[in-house]
């Protein structure tokens, strides 16, 4: 056995620790970007489904009556179609079931309409409340046109005030395309406007718009009036689809569409001179094709109107 070395001690015999190149270190301490996770894995706000009535409706534009004592029920995830001849108060109707009437110079209303029970013309209620639970999709489509894709479904958060994290507004913004059946076509070019879309698709944006507020009920007003056959079933198609998460009311003019997509009809005529009124409502299949008033019968066979 030899004699231990001068000075041997334990830094003699375990290996020095080095230093860790400084790069490799904040490296490591750096937080590990997450895994963007599947859209089917999130979960956004749904807003429960919800019934809407309107009881005794009465319209006016100054001392033009243009609707009488109109009552409806419209069942919670039913797409209900109002029909008939032009100038019969419908689409007065329809913007009366979320406040849109009141902002006309001039008119005026009675009467009560009610999400759930609760009328949303109370004086307790506020406007952008219905706004965020009535949601609105015009006749011609009308996104902003100088606004990317992306800013265009969040612009009714703006409106509303309504905050919302990046990451929450990105998978916002993909659901509520995917839900209006767009996501496939226009996933690529988010930030490019929303006026350089076809009419079919810039429809579709703006039922994006709508959905991103998260309503119970979305009202569309003949949306598919101004386009072609093939954006037209494309549209409906996206409409039966809604109707599991939304409950939906549809003004058309087009009787066959009425048939596809609707489960219940409320017939509106307006004799000459007299304000318009519901003639005849009920099941959908039933309405064309046993009607219980004989107007009805020639209204829905193009006898008339």
């Amino acid at each position: 056995m030899t004699d231990p070395t001068p000075n041997d001690d334990l830094t003699q015999v375990l290996p020095v620790a080095r230093p860790r190149p400084r790069a490799l270190a904040v490296a490591e301490r750096a937080p590990k970007p997450k895994p963007r996770r599947e859209l089917a894995t999130i979960e956004l706000d749904r807003a429960p489904l919800a019934a809407l009535e309107a009881r005794n409706i009465s319209a006016w534009f100054g001392d033009h009556q243009v609707l009488d004592r109109v009552s409806l029920e419209m069942p919670a995830g039913v797409i209900t179609s109002l029909i008939g001849p032009s100038g019969c108060g419908k689409s007065t109707f329809l913007r009366i079931l979320n406040r849109m009437h009141e902002l006309v110079p001039s008119a005026s209303l009675a009467g009560e309409v009610l999400i759930d029970g609760v009328d949303i013309y109370d004086v307790d209620r506020k406007l952008v409340d219905a706004r965020k639970s009535i949601g609105m999709v015009f006749q011609k489509p009308n996104p902003f046109p100088a606004m990317s894709i992306y800013d265009n479904v969040l612009a009714g958060l703006k409106l509303t005030g309504t905050r919302a994290t990046r990451e929450r507004r990105d998978y916002l913004v993909e659901s509520c395309l995917t839900k209006a059946g767009l996501w496939k076509e226009v996933k690529d070019r988010l930030r490019a406007p929303g006026g350089g879309l076809s009419g079919g698709q810039q429809q579709r944006l703006c039922i994006a718009r709508s959905l991103a507020v998260t309503p119970k009920v979305l009202l569309m007003d003949e949306p598919c009036s101004a386009l072609d056959p093939t954006s037209t079933r494309v549209i409906e198609e996206t409409m039966l689809e809604l109707a599991q998460d939304v409950t939906i009311v549809i003004v058309t003019h087009n009787m066959q569409q009425a048939q596809r997509v609707s489960t219940q009809c409320a017939f509106f005529l307006a004799s000459q001179g007299t304000p318009g009124g519901i003639v005849e409502h009920g099941d959908t299949e039933a309405m064309f094709s046993d009607p219980i008033d004989e107007r009805t019968f020639d209204y829905v066979n193009g006898r008339f109107g």
